[in-house]
């Protein structure tokens, strides 16, 4: 069976991708067999954007909606580091930290992408830190000095900037974003809140004409 392919457009500083990821989780294991879904990093802490934690007071608010409309739990080692505001948010460390760990194991990435976010909103670890990502592989059973070495070296940081024009190109300008890429063109699935159940359905919708 031919296999779709999707992109799931996402930051590691994006309170909604976190709420998302459950859903997403879903919908990706449901779908396994019909589908081939590539992680890209967005960006939305570079350059100017990239800061302490407590240069955005809207965030502690948007955590609670989040919260509210997804069920997710942010752990008190992140509230704690939210109130002391000077952890550094940089979209560019994180991304890159991820693309050192996909290459490992490219179909892993949704996990890998999870485990970022959970080190972050639920262990309140700074994404700047390699012990970071060394601690994913080894929890995920990855080579670890592989990781280590492929998040220091320049070209994977380089991937990851790639990572953020890929999205561009796509037109994507908020997370998380899920797209279906098609032979009629690139269709957004669901959004934010969306379960895993609408999500199958509106794969199921989008492909249906397909296969008639």
């Amino acid at each position: 069976m031919t296999r779709v392919e999707l992109t799931y457009a996402f930051d590691a500083y994006c309170g909604w991708c976190y709420g998302f990821a459950p859903a997403l989780h879903g919908f990706a294991a449901a779908n396994a067999d019909r589908i081939q879904l590539r992680v890209l990093s967005g960006g939305l802490f570079t350059g100017p954007a990239a800061g302490p934690i407590g240069n955005y007071p809207h965030i502690p608010a948007a955590n609670e909606r989040i919260a509210a409309l997804t069920g997710v739990a942010f752990g008190d080692p992140y509230q704690r580091m939210l109130t002391e505001g000077t952890t550094v948010m940089d979209s560019t460390a994180a991304a890159t930290g991820l693309v050192a760990l996909r290459r490992q194991a490219p179909e892993r990435a949704v996990e890998f992408a999870a485990a970022i976010q959970d080190a972050w909103y639920l262990q309140g670890r700074d994404l700047r830190d390699a012990a970071v990502y060394r601690s994913i592989a080894v929890e995920h059973d990855l080579d670890v000095d592989a990781v280590t070495e492929a998040y220091a070296h320049p070209a994977t940081r380089a991937e990851a900037q790639e990572d953020f024009r890929a999205l561009r190109r796509l037109g994507v300008s908020q997370y998380p974003t899920l797209l279906l890429h098609t032979t009629t063109g690139v269709h957004r699935l669901g959004g934010p809140v969306a379960s895993a159940q609408a999500l199958t359905a509106a794969l199921g919708a989008h492909l249906a004409p397909a296969a008639s």
